[in-house]
């Protein structure tokens, strides 16, 4: 029986500092928890000799990642660098040394989670990513445990902090993008290069990650439709609420018979849903089961000490493991083959915004292409004109493919009597 866990800590950043602060002032819970205590012996940084606000020893720090990862004493180590070649590599190499690894990225997690998790698998060693996904929301234990017995069929939620806070500045305060996303920077919400979080790339990497593990199969980021906040247009917020919707940036996963679809984009949610109230830097999941039916996990989705919270409890899940042998026992290997719907197969409800020309016979035109493309519609509305001489027309569609959509708007941008397509969303809720 160990008498004391050791760990090496890779990072000491935002959320590094996070966790050492957390096993620090919680040691007494810890040890009541686990029965000894936890202590971090070495800390991987870029600058050993740099001055931290920190009540942890000078020595402690190294940039000699081998002073980690190789000291037979260390048992966890705990990976919160950052970024995907050299995070890649250490966990590889922490795993190959019999070593279990907490991490924190989502970077790596999304792109070589599954041969991670089978180079685990043949260490027999434990590979723990809760904060990789959600910040503070414990959504991948749930997932793996809580609902284990269950079969999932859906997720759909917010999973990017940053891009919803901007649109909750641009909603609340009727701030531009711009000025939304200043603030979301230095606020910490939003990285020096944002274009991760609005192209929706962060929140497609979690939505992998997510559906990989609820569907029990092997989800790429290469599988997930993506579009980004930056086709939101001026106006748009605006007409969302007048017909009783919310613009947010959401990751959708879905499986059935025929396959899985999942999405990342900015979409217009009906505002009686629980999701069309999550504001800020929070993040929300609605999980959809057989048995449980609709659960929703909401939460602070970014920030030190949340993200360091689902790191610290990681790490307790590999202590208790450690302490009880059972470490490694988990397989991970997917159940089900991958098999990713087309556009033909996927359906909803969208949205349409088209600048036209402001003359007799229009809106026939318009209408015979929806209706060339087998699409009916349920709402067509006339926009006063502007001062170009055209007019906005609105419309929402009864349930089309996706295909059919892109097949419209293609028509629609070469259609003489269409100034131009000025934006579109997929409609989430209400009728069908």
């Amino acid at each position: 029986m160990k008498n004391e866990i050791n760990i090496g800590l890779l990072g000491f950043g935002v959320v590094g500092s996070g966790v050492a602060t957390i096993l620090h002032k919680h040691q007494e819970d810890l040890i009541h928890k686990l029965g000894v205590p936890v202590k971090i012996k070495k800390i991987l940084v870029k600058d050993a000799t740099k001055k931290r606000d920190t009540e942890l020893s000078e020595d402690i720090f190294t940039i000699n990642a081998d002073e980690v990862i190789e000291d037979p004493t260390i048992d966890l180590i705990v990976e919160v660098i950052g970024g995907t070649t050299e995070a890649k590599q250490s966990i590889e190499r922490a795993l190959r040394a019999g070593k279990g690894v907490v991490t924190a990225n989502k970077d790596v997690m999304a792109q070589f989670g599954h041969e991670l998790l089978n180079l685990a698998d043949e260490n027999k060693c434990d590979l723990f990513y809760e904060a990789s996904v959600g910040g503070g929301i414990p959504l991948i234990r749930t997932l793996e445990d809580g609902l284990a017995s269950d079969r999932i069929w859906a997720l759909t939620g917010i999973v990017n902090g940053t891009t919803n806070f901007i649109l909750t500045k641009m909603k609340h305060e009727k701030k531009s993008y711009e000025e939304a996303l200043i603030e979301a920077t230095e606020l910490g919400f939003a990285e020096a290069d944002p274009s991760a979080d609005v192209d929706g790339i962060d929140a497609a990497r979690k939505m992998a990650i997510l559906a990989s593990l609820a569907f029990s199969t092997v989800v790429r980021l290469e599988d997930v439709f993506v579009r980004g906040m930056k086709d939101i247009r001026e106006g748009d917020l605006e007409l969302a609420e007048q017909f009783g919707f919310t613009v947010k940036m959401a990751g959708s996963a879905k499986k059935d018979d025929d396959g899985i679809e999942i999405s990342v984009e900015p979409v217009f949610i009906q505002n009686s849903h629980p999701l069309a109230s999550v504001n800020n830097e929070f993040n929300a999941v609605y999980v959809y089961g057989d048995t449980v039916g609709e659960t929703m996990f909401y939460g602070p989705g970014a920030g030190s000490l949340p993200t360091a919270t689902s790191v610290t409890g990681d790490i307790v899940a590999a202590c208790r493991n450690l302490l009880l042998g059972v470490n490694g026992k988990r397989l991970h290997a997917p159940r089900h083959f991958c098999t990713v719907k087309k556009d033909t197969q996927i359906f909803g409800r969208y949205f349409h915004r088209i600048s036209v020309k402001d003359e007799v016979g229009v809106l026939t035109k318009l209408a015979s292409i929806y209706s060339e493309h087998g699409a009916s519609l349920a709402t067509v509305i006339q926009r006063e004109g502007d001062r170009h001489g055209g007019v906005d027309l609105i419309m929402i569609t009864h349930h089309i493919s996706r295909q059919q959509h892109l097949d419209i708007m293609n028509e629609m941008r070469n259609t003489p009597e269409v100034n131009g397509v000025i934006s579109y969303y997929r409609v989430e809720g209400g009728n069908k």
